[in-house]
């Protein structure tokens, strides 16, 4: 079962969502609150699977909510997912410095959420179509977006920089593993080594790691073809 915890600072937005989310045999709400301050002393407390988490709040906004959420989960246990009405802005950034696991815009249809808070809960990253483009485009058009030295990405090994990669082009541990020929165990011990090699959280951070080195470029499609496992 699935642990979320709704914070939004509408009423009617949460009560939608909770009766959206109840209706899932897998997904529990355990807590709601209608300010980030709220957020964190529930989730701290409850220390839900997922925190569905609205960026605009009175007070303690969804942005440090993230923070001080993250923070505290020195177990890494906890999932934040930003939904929010803005597609990107500076909201987007320090989020994902903070640890969010994705963004997903509110007029997303309703499946698409119930799986974004499965792929987080699963340790996966999620960012909406929308978000994920205007990501990258800002990214492509900031001068200073290279920050990852070669001699940080110099700490892996060839295919935890393919997997790296494959990661940053949204690929799933299931689909790395079918495009490298390689068991998904294997594909999550590569994913464990970079995130530690590179400081990193979770994959949404990664992904903006790979963006930000220049290890993949706006726009490029994905590593052509599967072949043999590396010795």
């Amino acid at each position: 079962m699935i642990k979320v915890l709704l914070a939004d600072d509408q009423p009617l937005v949460r009560a939608g969502l909770a009766m959206l989310l109840s209706a899932e045999p897998d997904i529990e709400i355990v807590a709601e609150a209608d300010d980030g301050r709220a957020a964190v002393e529930k989730a701290v407390a409850l220390r839900p699977d997922v925190v569905l988490m609205d960026v605009r709040m009175p007070g303690m906004d969804g942005v440090e909510a993230t923070t001080a959420i993250l923070a505290a989960d020195t177990a890494g246990e906890v999932r934040v997912l930003i939904l929010t009405t803005y597609h990107v802005g500076e909201a987007v950034y320090a989020a994902l410095r903070a640890g969010a696991s994705g963004f997903l815009l509110k007029d997303a249809a309703p499946d698409e959420l119930v799986a974004a808070i499965r792929a987080v809960a699963a340790g996966e990253a999620w960012l909406d179509p929308a978000v994920a483009r205007g990501l990258l485009n800002e990214f492509a058009a900031r001068p200073d977006w290279h920050r990852r030295t070669g001699a940080e990405l110099g700490q892996l090994t060839a295919r935890e920089t393919e997997v790296l990669i494959l990661i940053a082009h949204g690929l799933s541990n299931m689909e790395i593993a079918d495009h490298c020929v390689i068991g998904e165990a294997t594909v999550k011990t590569h994913v464990s080594r970079i995130m530690m090699k590179l400081g990193l959280r979770d994959r949404s951070q990664a992904v903006v790691v790979a963006y930000q080195s220049g290890l993949v470029q706006p726009g490029a499609s994905p590593p052509a073809g599967a072949r043999p496992p590396a010795p």
